[in-house]
């Protein structure tokens, strides 16, 4: 059996987009939210379900979730591949913007609701060391939660260091099931007799797919390549001319461990989709041997 990677745009909007699995989001919601009693979500409506997006440009693929809960609260899950900078920004300008477009022109303020933003980020963003983190606005005087309509929760996946026999929680599960579905071979016994990940399994089962989402799908990750492999032309180059003197050793370091850790992951997920060690070598620039002990 082998799975896709959530982390891929499509695979994640698939995945947790699903109109017909809305089981799988509301699970996942639940769980980094920590919603229970009276303010478990039960239903959720999908304000851009998942659709096959056409290949050029992939103008048509929104990688963002909208949900709207039973109580009208507003959800926007959010999966960020690529540390592009000022992501706190964009997570503010996103919430702001769906809180103000719930008014139409006569604006009655009384029918704005909750916007939560949930960003699941593929780097790291904070100092703290738990791979997820709550933010709301306080008052500093009193220490409480006086406007709440605005929350920001964000997860950051590298962060996350759990194996399975370390999985605790719900939401432990799914931040493992992300981290880690593309290199699994069975559904592990963790996740059986547990309906949402069922779902969330066999969606993510690349026998289930049609031969477009797959062309998609492999389209996304082989242009997740080409921009690495452009950062990686763009630093050597930058390196031949100089440019890198004025850096200290440890940064250099700091960017040289990155690059190979970031071609260990193409490495993996890359073998995940079945691609032959000589095409992956050229990918990523390792060894056919490196790669074979790797697979």
């Amino acid at each position: 059996m082998r799975f896709v990677d959530p982390k891929n745009d499509l695979a994640f909007k698939k995945i947790f987009g699903d109109e017909n699995k809305k089981e799988i989001l509301i699970s996942f919601l639940n769980s980094v939210l920590d919603f229970k009693d009276d303010k478990t979500i039960v239903d959720v409506s999908l304000a851009n379900p998942y659709q096959v997006p056409k290949i050029p440009g992939l103008k048509e693929t929104i990688l963002d979730i909208k949900a709207i809960n039973q109580n009208g609260d507003k959800f926007i899950v959010e999966m960020q591949k690529k540390d592009l900078g000022e992501f706190d920004k964009r997570s503010l300008y996103y919430t702001s913007k769906a809180y103000v477009e719930q008014l139409d022109i006569k604006q009655d303020y009384t029918k704005l609701n909750k916007v939560y933003f949930i960003g699941i980020l593929n780097f790291n963003m904070f100092e703290n060391k738990s791979f997820i983190s709550r933010h709301l606005i306080i008052n500093q005087e009193t220490n409480t939660q006086d406007i709440k309509d605005f929350e920001f929760c964000f997860i950051e996946l590298k962060k996350f260091d759990k194996d399975l026999t370390q999985l605790n929680s719900i939401l432990d599960r799914w931040i493992y099931f992300i981290n880690n579905a593309s290199i699994l071979d069975l559904i592990p016994a963790q996740y059986k007799n547990i309906k949402e990940f069922e779902y969330a399994f066999s969606i993510a089962n690349q026998n289930s797919w049609t031969k477009k989402e797959i062309e998609v799908y492999e389209y996304i990750s082989l242009k997740e390549f080409d921009e690495i492999n452009a950062r990686q032309t763009a630093i050597r180059k930058a390196k031949k001319k100089g440019e890198k003197k004025g850096e200290k050793k440890g940064e250099k370091k700091g960017i040289e461990k990155g690059i190979e850790k970031e071609k260990l992951n193409i490495a993996k997920n890359s073998i995940s989709q079945g691609l032959d060690d000589k095409t992956i070598s050229t990918i990523t620039g390792l060894s056919v041997e490196q790669i074979k002990k790797i697979r």
